[in-house]
């Protein structure tokens, strides 16, 4: 296994810690504590992030009837992780997580807890590598069947935007019709000071993460069926809270048709 290098913060831990988990190391508190001292709201915005996802498996579960989650970018175990919102919903809800960060499979065993009537599965691969995603997630998924593909927060790591887009095309094309593809990543146009914030943390040589125009967020669901109310900030979309304020953070949810 990769050797895990804790002289340098990494986004994924950085992430953890802004959730308030514990897998992570004094170099990522350290970094984190120096963005927060800048701009206060990225704890705002990393747990606006996770609800969104959570709302959008509750969707997929109650309303679309998906029982299977592509879950690529996984990031480390916090508390409601995909297959815990799916499978309380629906026990039977297969998971197939995707993740090549080494800390987050040295913890792989949290995330392959799962009710006796559904599956959960680990595959050690990266985004960069699509075609081998969708064929190792066919030994747990029935991609015969409607799939969610997830993608949270995890294409602002991609430095290309149009690079990006053809990422998950090519996810996309492994999935049948009646899939859904969920998204959510930093944005920029809603909070200058966020911007601000991450172009400077791009900056110290730790892994970047590029916000992205709202515009080009969208362009992720070309050519796909957007669930109402379609891209927006993530606390905006079918909120539990009326009145909650937009953030730098978009996604939205959508039907392969």
């Amino acid at each position: 296994m990769t050797e895990i290098d804790t002289s340098v913060p990494h986004s994924a831990r950085i992430w953890n810690y802004w959730l308030g988990g514990k897998d992570n190391y004094p170099v990522d508190q350290a970094a984190g504590d120096a963005y927060t001292a800048v701009f206060p709201g990225i704890v705002t915005i990393a747990r606006s992030s996770r609800a969104f996802l959570g709302r959008t498996i509750r969707y997929l579960v109650r309303e679309a009837g998906v029982r299977q989650f592509l879950d690529v970018g996984t990031g480390l175990p916090t508390v409601d992780n995909t297959h815990e919102v799916a499978q309380r919903l629906a026990p039977e809800s297969r998971i197939v997580y995707v993740d090549n960060d080494p800390l987050v499979l040295s913890h792989a065993r949290t995330l392959l807890t799962s009710t006796p009537e559904g599956v959960t599965s680990y595959e050690n691969l990266s985004l960069y590598e699509p075609e081998r995603i969708i064929e190792a997630a066919a030994r747990t998924l029935d991609l015969s069947r409607p799939t969610a593909l997830i993608l949270s927060g995890i294409l602002g790591h991609v430095p290309d935007h149009a690079e990006a887009c053809a990422l998950v095309r090519r996810l996309l094309a492994g999935l049948p019709s009646g899939s859904h593809l969920s998204v959510n990543d930093g944005s920029r146009g809603t909070d200058p000071a966020y911007e601000q914030a991450q172009d400077a943390y791009n900056e110290t040589g730790a892994v970047p993460y590029f916000l992205r125009p709202v515009a080009e967020i969208e362009a992720y669901f070309e050519g796909l069926e957007l669930v109402d109310p379609g891209v927006v900030s993530v606390p905006l979309w079918r909120p539990y809270e009326p009145t909650l304020a937009p953030i730098g953070q978009h996604g939205g949810l959508a039907r392969k048709p």
